[in-house]
C-alpha cells in the first residue's frame, strides 16, 4: 500500500499561489454596484428588531394571561419581554448614534461598549426580578425572554422585503 507523500513546501506554496490567485479576482465595486448590491440586500433596522420584541412580549404577555387567568403570570411574562427589549433598545440607541459611526475603530469600540452595558442591563433586570415583581412566575418570565430573543432569527428573513 503505497501512499503519497507531498514535501511539506508544496503545500505551502499551494496555498500561497491560490491566496495570491484570489488577491488578483479581487476587484472593487463601482458606486453602481455597491448601490444595487446595497439594494438587494438592505440591512434590517435595529429599532425594528427592537420594535418586534416589543409585540412578540406584549403578545406573549396576553397569551400567558388568558391561558392561565393568573395576573401574576402575565406580568413575569412582560417582565420577561422587558429584559431583552430594554437592553436592546439601549445598544440600538447607542449603535445609531453618529458618534458610533465616525470610524471603523470608533464603531468596533462603541459596539463592544454598548453590548457590554446590554448584558449588565440583562443581568441587572434579572437579578431584580423578584423584588420588582411578585409573586414572579420563572417559567412565564423565562419563555417570554426566550421568545423575545428569537425575534434576532426572523430578522434574517425580512433581508429584501419592503414594508
Amino acid at each position: 500500500m503505497a501512499t503519497e507523500t507531498h514535501p511539506r513546501g508544496d503545500r505551502w506554496g499551494d496555498e500561497e499561489r491560490q491566496a495570491a490567485e484570489q488577491a488578483a479576482a479581487f476587484k472593487p465595486l463601482t458606486r453602481e454596484e455597491a448601490q444595487a448590491l446595497r439594494h438587494k440586500d438592505p440591512p434590517v433596522s435595529p429599532w425594528r428588531v427592537v420594535a418586534v420584541q416589543a409585540a412578540v412580549g406584549v403578545a406573549v404577555a396576553l397569551a400567558a394571561l388568558l391561558l392561565t387567568g393568573r395576573e401574576e403570570v402575565g406580568w413575569s411574562a412582560l417582565y420577561g419581554a422587558a429584559t431583552v427589549v430594554v437592553p436592546g433598545a439601549l445598544m440600538a440607541r447607542g449603535m445609531t448614534s453618529r458618534l458610533s459611526s465616525m470610524s471603523p475603530g470608533a464603531s468596533a469600540v462603541s459596539f463592544m461598549l454598548w453590548e457590554m452595558v446590554k448584558i449588565a442591563v440583562s443581568i441587572a433586570m434579572l437579578v431584580l426580578a423578584p423584588k420588582l415583581v411578585q409573586p414572579l412566575s420563572w417559567p412565564a418570565l423565562l419563555v417570554a425572554l426566550v421568545l423575545c430573543m428569537k425575534v434576532y432569527w426572523l430578522a434574517l428573513s425580512w433581508r429584501g422585503r419592503r414594508t
